[in-house]
């Protein structure tokens, strides 16, 4: 999650790497740092073993013993499944809260990527935990797929907006080679 003031990133709930933070669909997510010490002390794992636990077989994954997909957990019945989105929703809160604070408050707050842009019943999950800082949802715009699903006059806007994350790879990596290549001009002239 990301604090956005004015177009620009002023906080995040992702630490040195993306390990912290909240939890993914492999990756652990926000840890005490007391885990790593027990996994390698304790368990006799390596340095490089915990790092690949860490990535690939913890969050959703780890917490449900089943899968890291969202979809795959959502209709499952199994208390991993139900563990695993209950804990998802619940750092979404805190962590919400915390970047609300960051801002001094929330104008708007929007799903994206490929959880919040194809699940209503998580959407409707998350600003369940947001009520208190203001957030008010429209279930038929939910779960009819509209951009934005907050009822008018709303204290916070709840927006869903698609994202395509390799495009913008492939736009900013492009603009940083014609820059490069545009420097290499200039020194041989």
């Amino acid at each position: 999650m990301c604090a956005l003031l004015n177009g620009r990133s002023i906080d995040s709930t992702m630490g040195f790497t993306a390990l912290d933070g909240l939890p993914m669909g492999t990756r652990c997510g926000q840890i005490d740092p007391g885990v790593l010490l027990y996994l390698m002390a304790e368990k006799g794992m390596s340095p490089d073993a915990v790092q690949k636990f860490l990535y690939s077989e913890c969050g959703l994954k780890g917490l449900s013993g089943i899968s890291n997909d969202v979809r795959d957990l959502q209709s499952s019945r199994e208390p991993g499944a139900i563990l695993a989105i209950d804990h998802f929703v619940h750092r979404i809160g805190l962590h919400a809260g915390m970047l609300a604070a960051a801002l001094g408050g929330l104008d708007a707050f929007v799903f994206t990527a490929g959880i919040g842009e194809r699940s209503s019943t998580m959407r409707a999950r998350i600003a369940e935990k947001l009520v208190w800082l203001g957030v008010e949802l429209n279930a038929a715009a939910n779960d009819s797929g509209q951009t934005v699903i907050s009822p008018k006059g709303s204290r916070v806007m709840l927006c869903v907006l698609p994202t395509n994350e390799e495009l913008m790879i492939a736009q900013h990596s492009l603009a940083l080679l014609s820059a490069a290549a545009g420097q290499d001009r200039r020194r041989s002239a």
